[in-house]
């Protein structure tokens, strides 16, 4: 059983399966006791996709991850599939408790979890796109289960999210440029170079600076704007010591992934706190 529990990245489905309740936080200012099938349903698609993500790579991990739950010989690559599938059918079962547009955003990130896993993440700049995507609209579900107007209060909190996920999917692409290498794989800064993929990012970054900015206009107000522009400027500046590098090794070293992490995280804080408060 600790192979089946595992593999699902627990974790990380967990904290997914919160991060949709915080989208309907963000769209009603409130949690009810309704709202916590939110995190059965993002956990278990979450979940699925984790499985069926390593189903499709069982061949790359018996060399890169041996350790990892089907390689270790814990889980069949047969049991997987059908774990996922089962994974996959309990998620959209309980989506049917919800509405229309949670069982729509469901099953096409079910799908889209599916196709990522067996084509999307070998193809450049797509499955950055993809993975982007998957982690923006689990606001835009909790959103969703408050109707269109729910779903449409989390598209500045969706946006920016994507948006950021981009520009850090992009830089780990550039941080493992060495390692993807050796195992066949082709990424955007094997195609662009490691300067313009840094470029590239700050583009995507700058774009995510800018659309948290605009919820000051419709909604939240002065408080909102100086919370927002101090993390951004502070975010920014961290980000700045990845200009000039050329390697993977300087890409590292400044730590710039983690420096984008943290700023989604509190840029989601902030997001929240203003839902709340103004």
């Amino acid at each position: 059983m600790h192979g089946y529990l595992s593999i699902t990245r627990p974790a990380n489905s967990v904290v997914a399966g919160l991060a949709g309740v915080l989208g309907y936080l963000i769209a009603t200012g409130t949690v009810t006791p309704e709202s916590a099938v939110l995190i059965g349903i993002v956990a278990l698609i979450t979940a699925a996709g984790n499985v069926i993500n390593d189903y499709c790579d069982a061949e790359i991990d018996a060399i890169n991850r041996p350790d990892r739950p089907i390689p270790a010989g814990l889980v069949s690559r047969r049991g997987a599939l059908i774990y996922a599938a089962i994974l996959f059918a309990a998620g959209n079962l309980f989506t049917l408790a919800t509405n229309y547009l949670c069982l729509a955003i469901a099953l096409f990130n079910s799908v889209l979890l599916v196709l990522y896993a067996a084509r999307l993440k070998g193809m450049p700049f797509i499955g950055n796109l993809a993975v982007a995507y998957l982690s923006a609209s689990i606001f835009l579900f909790g959103g969703a289960l408050a109707g269109t107007e729910g779903l449409a209060a989390n598209l500045p909190v969706a946006g920016v999210t994507f948006l950021a996920m981009v520009a850090r999917e992009v830089l780990k692409d550039a941080e493992d440029v060495e390692g993807d290498a050796a195992g066949g794989a082709r990424t955007l800064p094997m195609i662009l170079g490691i300067p313009r993929t840094i470029t590239l990012a700050f583009v995507f970054a700058g774009a995510a600076t800018v659309l948290s900015m605009l919820p000051v206009f419709r909604w939240w107000g002065l408080p909102y704007l100086l919370a927002i522009g101090v993390l951004n400027l502070a975010v920014l500046i961290g980000a700045m010591k990845v200009r000039g590098c050329t390697t993977p090794v300087c890409i590292r070293s400044s730590r710039v992934t983690s420096t984008l992490k943290k700023g989604m995280f509190l840029s989601l804080v902030i997001f929240t706190a203003a839902a709340v408060l103004l």
